[in-house]
């Protein structure tokens, strides 16, 4: 029999949007959590397609698998906020303490569901990923989120924000040493066109075959 209370889960993640990344730089355009978690899936599931079928490797991914884990990879952020990349692996007693929280905060959300949904959600929330496809999930993830900040800074630098010149430098360094070659393509074959124009990309603008 369904009870007749209301569950407040969706309502609190569309709350994302109120939460902003980037706090301690100065923006020319703010960007939020919730938008950042589409990019940054959208990515993610493009570096596993990428992954599984263009450069074999004996360790396959489920692409949904990272596409859900990428969508909610930050969520846990609306209780606890974002707090800045530095600050949080600056030492692994912080990171530790960091990864505590953010399992409290998942179980906090996923309690705001009915009880036949949240070990689903919590899983989601706060996947324990293990074994040689776990590991790879949860890089590709990391990968598309930095490669997601990367492109946030070049489109700051785009319209004249040098703020991001330094981020753009150390998120890309970052990038370089993932060392994964879906990564690599990614950055070579579809990060240039975010600097398009609309007009180049609707005329399919492209400096070589793909």
């Amino acid at each position: 029999m369904e009870d007749n209370k209301a569950y407040g889960f969706y309502a609190m993640l569309d709350r994302m949007q109120y939460i902003n990344r980037w706090g301690l730089m100065r923006n020319n355009r703010v960007e939020n959590i919730k938008e950042h978690s589409f990019d940054v899936a959208v990515i993610a599931h493009a570096l596993a397609v990428l992954h599984n079928a263009k450069f074999p490797d004996p360790i396959k991914v489920d692409r949904y698998q990272v596409l859900a884990y990428a969508l909610y990879h930050d969520c846990t952020e609306i209780i606890t906020g974002d707090l800045p990349t530095p600050i949080k692996y600056r030492n692994e007693t912080i990171k530790q303490a960091y990864k505590e929280v953010e399992h409290e905060a998942a179980e906090r959300l996923s309690s705001l569901l009915p009880e036949v949904m949240q070990d689903e959600y919590l899983e989601l929330l706060d996947p324990a990923y293990e074994g040689e496809e776990g590991i790879m999930i949860k890089k590709l993830v990391k990968a598309a989120d930095r490669i997601a900040a990367y492109i946030k800074c070049l489109t700051e630098e785009a319209s004249g924000n040098t703020e991001f010149t330094s981020a753009k430098e150390t998120i890309l360094s970052t990038i370089d040493n993932i060392k994964l070659p879906e990564v690599d393509y990614f950055m070579e074959k579809f990060v240039p066109s975010y600097g398009f124009t609309l007009d180049e990309l609707n005329a399919g603008r492209k400096d070589e075959t793909i």
